[in-house]
């Protein structure tokens, strides 16, 4: 769906460039966005092969690990139905301390293996239909989206790389708007719980 609202807002644009006689500088603006797509890029993936490293460090470290352990109470408050040792709550885990570290390229295939073991958790419980996503994939999906965010890499690289004075002035308003998304986030989800 979203590939035909893009070829028509392109659509639109050239029909305009070609009434008011632009069509020069829409062609200029395509091959100059183009530059800055790749230029944007590529300094975008400096930024995360350090931020991706520094996640696999901390791993290595034993931190993660750690802050894994820390979030056990997180996790049984809002997983109680997903077993205590199973691998899907250290998947989960992960995936939300890369999310609150703002790495969300990081955090991506951490949750995509955390719903996997949660389908293979859905496929084991009788009282969750077939085809159908469990209260705990639910949970996470929801919490996961919310994302909660102390260091919004993303959006500091991008103020960096487009010449901010003060790139890491989003931290504060940010780590405020997650906040409130991720309490909301939770709220709901355990209003959703408790229904049948």
């Amino acid at each position: 769906m979203i590939h035909y609202i893009w070829g028509f807002m392109i659509l639109i644009g050239i029909i305009i460039g070609v009434i008011t006689g632009e069509i020069t500088s829409v062609n200029t603006s395509v091959i100059d966005g183009a530059k800055e797509a790749v230029s944007l890029c590529i300094s975008m993936v400096g930024i995360m092969a350090f931020w991706t490293g520094l996640m696999e460090i901390a791993r290595e470290a034993g931190i993660i690990k750690y802050l894994t352990y820390k979030l056990e109470k997180v996790l049984g408050f809002l997983f109680p139905q997903i077993p205590k040792d199973h691998v899907a709550r250290e998947y989960i885990a992960s995936n939300m301390i890369a999310n609150i570290l703002g790495l969300g390229w990081a955090a991506t295939p951490l949750g995509l293996k955390a719903m996997e073991e949660l389908s293979k958790l859905e496929e084991k419980d009788p009282t969750v239909k077939k085809g159908t996503a469990s209260k705990a994939m639910c949970t996470f999906l929801i919490i996961n989206v919310s994302s909660l965010q102390l260091i919004p890499v993303n959006v500091i690289a991008y103020r960096s790389q487009y010449g901010s004075i003060n790139p890491t002035a989003v931290v504060g308003p940010g780590l405020v708007a997650t906040l409130i998304s991720t309490g909301v986030a939770v709220l709901f989800c355990r209003i959703m719980q408790q229904r049948k």
